[in-house]
């Protein structure tokens, strides 16, 4: 496996430790907000739908590589999330409203979680492209990701 992808796996695990941090937190802790809003349904829409590409998208990058067509496939799914991450924000302004908005660490942590994307998205698109070039197929290729850093080479 490539530096790119390592770091792709890497920046996957960062994403979902922050989208989990602001569900439990500022969703269900301190918003409460199943409970108090019952106008929420647009927000939870975007949010499973979301969460459908997440569970593709996380389940499968760590063990399998998109080949060929399913390459684009992949591109697809991601820039899909986009769209409806860009739309939840619009959404979210909407249904806040009546808790006078998101929380301002909410909004930072959205922030944060962007750019964190991004990163990812930088580093895979490279990916991407190698393996466009490959027969199409989804084949098993699990990621040797080390649960720790490496130590540095004593002088």
């Amino acid at each position: 496996m490539d530096t790119n992808m390592d770091t792709v796996l890497w920046l996957l695990a960062l994403l979902g430790v922050l989208g989990a941090f602001d569900t439990l937190y500022y969703h269900e802790y301190r918003g409460q907000l199943p409970a108090r809003l019952p106008g929420l349904r647009p927000e939870l829409k975007l949010h499973a739908a979301r969460d459908f590409i997440y569970v593709i998208v996380f389940g499968s990058l760590p063990w399998l590589a998109w080949l060929g067509a399913w390459a684009g496939v992949l591109a697809v799914l991601l820039l899909a999330e986009i769209v409806i991450t860009i739309s939840d924000f619009i959404v979210e302004d909407r249904v806040r409203k009546p808790l006078g908005g998101l929380f301002a660490g909410e909004r930072a942590t959205h922030a944060l979680m962007g750019i964190v994307y991004g990163a990812m998205l930088a580093n895979l698109v490279p990916v991407l492209l190698d393996w466009r070039e490959d027969s199409t197929g989804v084949v098993l290729d699990p990621a040797p990701v080390p649960w720790r850093p490496s130590a540095r080479p004593s002088r």
